[in-house]
């Protein structure tokens, strides 16, 4: 029962929405001529205005980050020779071309059309080869580092995306198992001490764009070590004893040396 709340949550943010979509015909993207796979993480466009809604909600988070970008990183090599091409497709022929940058994120407008069309996110690639993940940055950090009010944003677009893509049953009992509207506030809670604490001991996972050595959350003297694995990190979102201006630094991997990462409370030792 002590990981109930924490595997259900996962489970349905990391599986439920991807399976959903499992047994709908594709369409093509022209003029490259390739099965254009929906992206199981973001597809149908409504699921993208709830994101953005939730962006614009609760924007306080990271005043400094003026806008809501999406990021593709692969999960495995494309071995494609066509560039990467995304668009929003949509009833009676209705098509927008999405312009992806150098560094595969890309931008979604709000588009009354792409609505009434019902449209979804395609990319010319086959399913799976690709992972979209919301991206929300406040200009002037490092590439290295997180601010933590920017990537408690980037949760509650995420989640906010997760409510509008799987069956609202799901969505009532996760609310009933974790006894709050706010999942993201479960990450990390250190006033709730219901299922034995699993709440204070879990932490959301974000990636990074290379693989990690560790990552460490730091506030003024304060800082504490987080679990870091591959090319993804986890974070107490939830732990209000950290303010919106916490700062999460990223050490990459050694290319030579293989990612690890620890979690607990150490003292600042850098700057």
């Amino acid at each position: 029962m002590r990981a109930l709340p924490a595997l259900a949550l996962g489970a349905l943010l990391l599986g439920g929405a991807a399976g959903a979509a499992e047994d709908k015909p594709v369409r093509e993207i022209d003029p490259v001529h390739v099965n254009a796979m929906r992206n199981p993480d973001v597809r149908k466009y409504k699921v993208i205005l709830a994101g953005m809604d939730a962006f614009d909600r609760y924007h306080a988070l990271a005043p400094g980050a003026d806008r809501l970008r999406f990021r593709l990183s692969t999960r495995k090599k494309d071995e494609s020779p066509e560039p990467l091409a995304a668009r929003l497709v949509g009833d009676e022929g209705f098509k927008l071309p999405i312009v992806i940058d150098a560094g595969g994120r890309f931008e979604v407008p709000r588009s009354e059309a792409a609505a009434d069309a019902k449209s979804e996110l395609e990319l010319n690639r086959k399913r799976k080869l690709y992972r979209t993940d919301p991206e929300v940055r406040t200009p002037g950090l490092p590439e290295n580092q997180r601010r933590l009010g920017d990537l408690r944003l980037e949760c509650k677009v995420t989640i906010a995306m997760a409510k509008e893509e799987i069956p609202t049953f799901w969505v009532m009992t996760i609310n009933t198992l974790l006894l709050r509207t706010d999942w993201c506030g479960f990450f990390g809670d250190q006033d709730d001490f219901r299922w034995e604490g699993v709440s204070r001991q879990a932490h959301f996972p974000f990636r990074s764009e290379k693989p990690l050595a560790g990552a460490i959350l730091v506030e003024g003297n304060r800082s504490a070590k987080l679990e870091a694995k591959g090319d993804s990190f986890q974070v107490p979102i939830g732990n209000a004893t950290w303010s919106d201006e916490a700062v999460i630094e990223l050490t990459y991997a050694d290319p030579a040396q293989p990612p690890t990462g620890t979690a607990g409370e150490t003292p600042r030792t850098a700057p």
